[in-house]
């Protein structure tokens, strides 16, 4: 698997906030979000090729049993089952972080944090193409395989949101589709943006929109903590 980095922090964002936590972050990714803040394993992949051999003893090293499988894309990671099965085999509790477009096929994972793309998402043209345009529309929403993912596994939902408006298109969307399936708790609303000077502005509104609509905010500790840092 080709790995941007492996590093030991807590967790930052949803329900698992302020747990100690390996992050493996894969490197590549299907879609190209124009706010994607892990770029170098997103647009422009980077890293090292390991096996899952390697990838157990570096997390061994660590006093935690929480690891969070992230990207980029882990899903599209040829061998994520088999790292997952060993994983699960040494007594680990797995979260994998996914915008929920590819199907789980049975993979093992305590907790699927699903982070479904609005159309905020949409990449430049001009930086990307119009062929990644298509592309990335044409795959960032795919309801049949989030469906197996909310229906198989322990989940939570995080939206990233720059507007309100992008609010108001997400719970449209709610009370057309997922209104009868998906509590609202389970509905993360979490501000886009990679720096406490841009995340501020938006939390009031957000807050707000969420004490309104009975949504979950989420923050991002790791930002108020470190900023916007690799291996944190």
């Amino acid at each position: 698997m080709l790995i941007s980095e492996i590093f030991y922090s807590i967790q930052g964002e949803g329900q698992l906030t302020g747990i100690p936590s390996v992050f493996v972050r894969t490197s590549g990714c299907n879609l190209r979000c124009r706010w994607c803040d892990t770029p170098y394993a997103s647009w422009n992949p980077e890293g090292t090729n390991m096996d899952c051999g390697a990838i157990i003893r570096t997390i061994e090293k660590y006093p935690t049993k929480h690891v969070v499988l992230t990207g980029g894309e882990p899903m599209i990671q040829k061998e994520i089952h088999h790292l997952c099965r060993e994983l699960k085999h040494a007594g680990y509790h797995i979260t994998i972080e996914t915008a929920g477009t590819v199907d789980p096929d049975g993979i093992i994972c305590d907790l699927a944090s699903l982070s479904p793309k609005l159309n905020n998402s949409t990449p430049d043209p001009k930086q990307f193409g119009e062929a990644w345009v298509a592309r990335h529309e044409n795959t960032r929403a795919n309801p049949q395989v989030f469906d197996v993912w909310i229906k198989n596994y322990p989940y939570q939902i995080k939206y990233v949101v720059s507007t309100l408006e992008d609010c108001e298109v997400l719970d449209a969307m709610y009370r057309l589709i997922y209104q009868e399936t998906i509590p609202k708790t389970n509905i993360m609303l979490m501000p886009e943006g990679i720096t406490i000077e841009a995340l501020k502005p938006k939390q009031k509104w957000l807050v707000d929109f969420c004490k309104k609509h009975g949504y979950r905010y989420c923050n991002r500790l790791h930002i108020d903590l470190f900023g916007n840092t690799r291996g944190t």
